[in-house]
């Protein structure tokens, strides 16, 4: 393919099949999407992103955007790539609280740029995403039932539309495109930069307890029942864990099957500890690691994979955790299952997640969060796929019919890709796609089909 016009549009290095960078430039977090684009750009600018979107709009070519390879959830065998890597500005100003943010910056920098300032972001189970990705997905934080999802709190987002025109977008300015960026994630252009509000957070009460997974049954069971005592500051989580016997997984969870409780905590310790105590006192844990803890070292809560693997994930909300519901997810992954599966979570919504909004954001509906992932490696890669779609299927006496984009997994034909929002929204949404993305460049990853 002739890229002699876009190298001289671009600052950015343009890459294409057998050169040198283009396997690191394509590299996802998930092992098991492999990016196979014709072209590669590692924009330098938002005027390299432009210019890219243009040039790709020239000649018919489908658009692909990755930052940290987190959000792959389909492969790009195509057109082009545009790598963001590269857009990594972080600039603080904490008189105002706020953080301006290129579209390459992970979670993990923006926390230690703000924690000096005694500031902080509202990142999610992991700081190695990127903070824009995670964000026009709506972004479920840890603290997600004080603060809201983190597209909540954006004061400007600065974005290529896929027709190749470059805006300005302030909060609350009405346009359809602040509403579409907001939980939308990439349908509508590729952010090149991003304001947001940082919060007065510097330290939290939270961390993770493991028990041996025979006692699920009953931590599930009472943590059904504990939940609804939670004042809406108090965040909580908890998994079915099956690890491998890896070297840097700790030995009590190495090769065991547990459960993992995540709590996340505003208020002082003291109540902190009398708002836990219900789940503590179920059973002698194997590990509690709950605490006074810096808010910069949020991973240690939920202790996300650091490294790249390949996987395979779903999702799907729930109305309720009714007793039901426990007995079901006990059946796909319980004591006496054979899961494959490296994890079958619930996350606890309402709070500040819940309400209504003027934005593109799903879940606020919703109770809980189920979410399930399982590594595609031998010997159980094949059995992997069926699982998750067993446990999220089962959900269906439940749920409220929809996922979280950020939560849902590879996405299948129109009607799975839909699940992600309520029906007025994809509308909405596929009437944004149409004004804003007319040509249909971005169908990459959760995308959706423009209204015509």
């Amino acid at each position: 393919m002739d890229t002699s016009a876009l190298t001289t549009r671009v600052q950015g290095r343009v890459l294409q099949p057998g050169d040198e960078g283009y396997a690191e430039e394509v590299a996802a977090f998930n092992l098991a999407r492999q990016h196979t684009p014709d072209v590669v750009v590692a924009v330098e600018s938002a005027d390299d992103v432009a210019a890219t979107v243009g040039w790709a709009a020239e000649h018919g070519l489908p658009v692909g955007v990755q930052a940290t390879g987190h959000g792959a959830v389909t492969a790009v065998s195509e057109g082009v790539l545009i790598s963001t890597r590269g857009l990594d500005e972080v600039s603080i100003d904490a008189e105002s609280r706020t953080a301006r943010v290129g579209a390459g910056v992970k979670w993990r920098r923006l926390l230690d740029e703000a924690a000096p300032y005694g500031l902080a972001g509202l990142c999610g189970s992991t700081s190695d995403v990127g903070v824009v990705g995670y964000t026009l997905g709506g972004g479920l934080p840890v603290l997600g039932r004080s603060h809201g999802f983190s597209s909540d709190h954006v004061r400007s987002f600065d974005v290529v539309t896929g027709n190749g025109q470059l805006h300005h977008v302030e909060s609350g300015d009405g346009s359809e495109l602040d509403w579409a960026l907001r939980g939308g994630k990439g349908n509508v252009g590729v952010v090149t930069s991003m304001e947001l509000e940082l919060f007065d957070i510097s330290e939290l009460y939270g961390g993770a307890i493991f028990w041996p997974g025979a006692l699920a049954p009953t931590l599930l069971t009472v943590f059904a029942e504990w939940v609804e005592t939670l004042p809406p500051e108090f965040s909580a989580s908890i998994g079915l864990l099956r690890l491998p016997p890896l070297p840097d997984v700790p030995p009590p969870l190495a090769g065991q099957f547990t459960v993992h409780l995540r709590v996340a905590y505003l208020g002082d310790d003291a109540e902190g500890e009398r708002l836990l105590a219900p789940m503590r006192d179920v059973a002698p844990p194997l590990i509690d690691m709950v605490g006074r803890m810096p808010y910069a070292e949020l991973d240690r809560i939920h202790l996300d994979p650091e490294h790249p693997v390949p996987f395979d994930e779903g999702g799907v909300l729930l109305r309720e955790l009714a007793p039901e519901t426990i007995e079901t997810i006990l059946e796909h992954a319980g004591p006496d299952a054979q899961c494959p599966l490296l994890l079958v979570e619930l996350r606890l919504l309402g709070g500040a997640l819940s309400g209504t909004r003027a934005d593109a954001v799903s879940g606020r509906d919703a109770a809980y969060s189920l979410f399930a992932v399982g590594a595609l490696m031998p010997p159980i890669a094949d059995a992997v796929p069926p699982a998750i779609k067993a446990v999220t299927g089962a959900m269906a006496p439940w749920s409220t019919g929809g996922t979280m984009v950020n939560f849902h997994g590879s996405p299948g034909d129109e009607a799975d890709r839909a699940r992600a929002w309520s029906a007025p929204t994809y509308e909405r949404l596929q009437r944004a796609k149409a004004a804003y993305d007319p040509e249909n460049l971005l169908r990459f990853g959760h995308a959706v089909p423009a209204l015509t």
